[in-house]
């Protein structure tokens, strides 16, 4: 079955950095968008960035010139690479696997806070 397996959150000091990894299994990962999707308390699910097979990118207004998703697909993991983060990136984020630019399976999230 598809699994997504998110890791990398933690706690971060305002301007600090950290990067997100989505272990990806049970389908051919190399074929697929994904995309991360992030929840902030007591918020909303907010699409973050979309990565396809090619390889082409978008990103949230929020998150531009700070955030870099990327995959492997030789090891079927995506990546987020945070920079410059700021309090309200504080959520839980979550990859998902997208079908027809929709999202079919969610990862269970990893939190990231950021404070000082």
């Amino acid at each position: 079955e598809v699994q997504l397996v998110e890791s990398g959150g933690g706690l971060v000091q305002p301007g600090g950095s950290l990067r997100l990894s989505c272990a990806a299994s049970g389908f051919t990962f190399s074929t697929y968008a994904m995309s991360w999707i992030r929840q902030a308390p007591g918020k909303g699910l907010e699409w973050v960035s979309f990565i396809n097979s090619v390889a082409d990118t978008n990103y949230a207004d929020s998150v531009k010139g700070r955030f870099t998703i990327s995959k492997d697909n030789a090891k079927n993991t995506l990546y987020l690479q945070m920079n410059s983060l700021k309090p309200e990136d504080t959520a839980v984020y979550y990859c998902a696997k997208l079908l027809y630019w929709e999202p079919d399976y969610w990862g269970q999230g990893t939190q990231v806070t950021v404070s000082s």
